[in-house]
């Protein structure tokens, strides 16, 4: 029999001074059965850090076509593709072919900074792409904010991102590693 998908529900209020944007968002998290509250977490924290209506969760490790966020216009056409983790960079190549935008967020400590120093010659070549990288340790403080049911705040000015709950409250650092223009 196989595994099902944990449910996750997080109410996420987003103070983004930097986009002007503030919005409180009622998300839905399926977490794979394959899936870290890390990784989970990271998903959650990406949605907070690119906060707009449109964006949405895809199926993500189920399918392997689809990031695990986009936006899509009225067409169909993707106007923000936002995946995780150190990909297979022909999937980055063709996303950059499919989306007006990628944005990728590259964790998993020395292995995601092996990933890096290997494919950061071609990664730079992909004109629509940005990386950032997440540390090993935020990871592990973002994984213990996981519960079922959670209400977080994120805050978000001039670069500095703040993550929590009611008893925890994290500052994450965002390394830029590929930034557009």
């Amino acid at each position: 029999m196989a595994l099902k998908a944990t449910v996750f529900k997080a109410e996420v209020q987003v103070s983004d001074l930097d986009r002007h944007h503030y919005q409180d968002y009622d998300l839905t998290l399926a977490r794979h059965p394959s899936e870290t509250d890390e990784r989970m977490m990271l998903r959650l924290l990406a949605f907070a850090l690119n906060a707009d209506p449109q964006l949405s969760f895809t199926k993500g490790l189920c399918a392997d076509d689809e990031p695990e966020l986009w936006i899509k216009d009225l067409t169909g056409s993707i106007d923000l593709w936002i995946d995780l983790g150190q990909p297979d960079p022909k999937r980055l190549r063709r996303a950059c072919g499919r989306a007006r935008r990628v944005l990728l967020y590259n964790y998993g400590g020395r292995g995601a900074e092996l990933w890096w120093q290997n494919h950061a010659e071609a990664l730079m070549e992909m004109a629509n792409m940005e990386v950032f990288a997440f540390s090993a340790e935020d990871g592990t403080a973002l994984a213990n904010l996981a519960a079922r049911k959670m209400q977080l705040q994120c805050t978000i000015q001039e670069g500095q991102i703040w993550l929590g709950d009611a008893e925890t409250s994290l500052e994450i650092a965002l390394e830029p590693r590929k930034r557009l223009g």
